[in-house]
């Protein structure tokens, strides 16, 4: 199949991609940064998904993972919202071969922590997911999303090679662990290629960080 990413040059994206990749699928990156990924069946596009005119032209996309985001204070909004609503209507219209849609939200979407154009661009990501979850479903297609907690990325790093933030943040996550990439990707691989019952649903990853114990760590926070 021919799989959409966004965000695919690092990071959670990238890693989905090569998920992807390795089990036989088409993968077509986009993002403003270059190619982290070098494989025959791998496409960049060089693209900034907050406008619409900038985005390729991708025939048949059968999944799209909408996983760009940032967290820069008043462009959070422009990216992570309105850049995924770009994409996802530029694929989904008239696109017969769609199978499924995923978006990648945040634990701040439920729970209404961290900063607050990121918290507001994250739920309205989620509130968008299920608008487009309506509108497909009598095609057959399946539109989720995730809401991560900590994830092992290289992102993350100012708090996880932090002794004394890590501790902090290990204190109020019940299960004493961020979620690695690799399990990420499961969770993106099952809901957008295995999954063909589920729709409009927000799942919470985030080893019962935000729900069990909601308190958010970070410096300046």
């Amino acid at each position: 199949m021919r799989v959409v990413v966004t965000g695919a040059a690092r990071g959670i994206g990238r890693a989905s991609a090569l998920k992807y990749l390795s089990l036989g699928h088409e993968v077509h990156g986009i993002d403003i940064a270059p190619a982290g990924i070098e494989a025959p069946m791998y496409i960049h596009h060089f693209a900034d998904i907050r406008y619409k005119e900038a985005l390729p032209e991708i025939e048949d996309v059968a999944v799209l993972f909408n996983n760009a985001g940032i967290q820069q204070g008043e462009v959070d909004i422009a990216t992570n919202l309105v850049g995924a609503i770009n994409v996802t209507e530029k694929y989904v219209k008239n696109n017969d071969a769609l199978r499924s849609i995923l978006f990648n939200a945040s634990a701040s979407s439920i729970s209404g922590q961290e900063f607050p154009h990121y918290v507001a661009s994250k739920a309205g990501l989620v509130g968008y997911m299920r608008n487009v979850a309506i509108r497909v479903a009598p095609r057959g297609v399946t539109c989720n999303a995730i809401s991560l907690g900590g994830v092992l990325t290289s992102s993350n790093d100012m708090v996880m090679k932090d002794p004394a933030l890590w501790q902090a943040i290990m204190n109020v996550t019940p299960m004493k662990k961020w979620t690695t990439l690799d399990e990420v990707c499961e969770w993106v691989a099952f809901l957008t290629l295995t999954n063909r019952s589920m729709s409009g649903q927000n799942l919470l990853i985030d080893n019962g960080e935000m729900q069990l114990n909601p308190t958010f760590v970070w410096p300046g926070y």
